[in-house]
């Protein structure tokens, strides 16, 4: 059993369905550069397959999640349109399908009493000798919210990062609420920072359309470039090759940690309702290399 001691995810919640309205299904947007660590949900798999490894699921079975829970109990797959790089090619079936990330109050992972959280890990990602920290590397994913399952804003939520082998620090992370450490900025957005918690780059959280993020990271000059886009349009940079301390090897996170209030010992204790039905709904996750300034857009 691994010892997490900097910020990371694991969680819980029921394994029931959801279905939500919005825009229909887009034709998917090609990937063009070689694939690292494939995130994306094929259209075909069952809750079931998340708990053993070697059943089809792109991600780890044993991390991040709550004590003595299943990934099937944690996971729900949402009937919603596509997101940009999970729909139909060509006209074929459409291959991909997006998958929600959600909390209860069981989301707690060993003794870290403090969180609520439950996180995915690629298959073949390790904290050392993983290709996913060398060379240049871009991390894609799409967001939908939950209307049934809302965030509660008033907490800090860690959604998407890469965190030091050492578990010392992050990288890079994607954040939205509100960040302990910086009340001022807006809570209802999505918030890119440094390993220094320096405020890179954020933008308004939608609450019914996809939004669509990339970050590129520079494992050799320790430098982050950030694209976005909305819905089905091509991702744009909004945030040009700015630096960063990448170093420390480590592992990408996906999914949702939610810290509490009211202490200054966020892991081990502090303030969570009761009740607690949250969830993030993720599409098109995968990490790709960009030697060479390959970048899908």
């Amino acid at each position: 059993m691994k010892s997490f001691s900097g910020l990371l995810l694991a969680g819980v919640a029921a394994a029931v369905p959801t279905s939500l309205t919005a825009e229909a299904d887009a034709p998917a947007a090609a990937i063009k550069c070689p694939i690292v660590f494939d995130g994306r949900i094929p259209s075909t798999l069952a809750l079931s397959a998340f708990d053993s490894s070697g059943s089809g699921s792109p991600f780890g079975a044993d991390y991040v999640k709550g004590n003595d829970l299943k990934w099937s109990d944690i996971l729900l797959l949402p009937t919603v349109p596509t997101s940009r790089f999970d729909g139909a090619v060509n006209g074929t079936a459409t291959p991909f399908k997006a998958v929600e990330v959600t909390l209860s109050d069981k989301s707690i992972f060993q003794k870290q009493n403090g969180f609520r959280r439950a996180g995915l890990q690629f298959n073949g990602d390790t904290n050392t000798g993983s290709p996913g920290w060398t060379g240049i590397k871009t991390l894609h994913f799409s967001v939908k919210q939950d209307p049934q399952r809302p965030l509660n804003l008033s907490h800090e939520y860690l959604n998407v990062w890469h965190e030091a082998s050492d578990y010392s620090a992050d990288q890079i992370m994607f954040q939205t609420g509100t960040l302990i450490d910086q009340s001022g900025l807006p809570k209802n957005t999505f918030k890119v920072l440094s390993r220094s918690n320096k405020l890179l780059w954020s933008t308004p959280m939608d609450t019914s359309d996809w939004q669509n993020f990339a970050f590129t990271l520079d494992f050799n000059k320790n430098t982050v470039q950030v694209y976005y886009s909305k819905g089905t349009d091509p991702l744009a940079s909004v945030l040009k090759a700015t630096a960063d301390d990448l170093t420390g090897a480590g592992e990408y996170q996906i999914g949702i940690l939610k810290k509490p209030t009211g202490t200054s010992d966020v892991v081990n204790s502090g303030f969570q309702e009761s009740g607690l039905k949250e969830g993030q709904i993720y599409g098109g996750i995968f990490l790709e290399d960009s030697a060479n300034g390959c970048v899908s857009l």
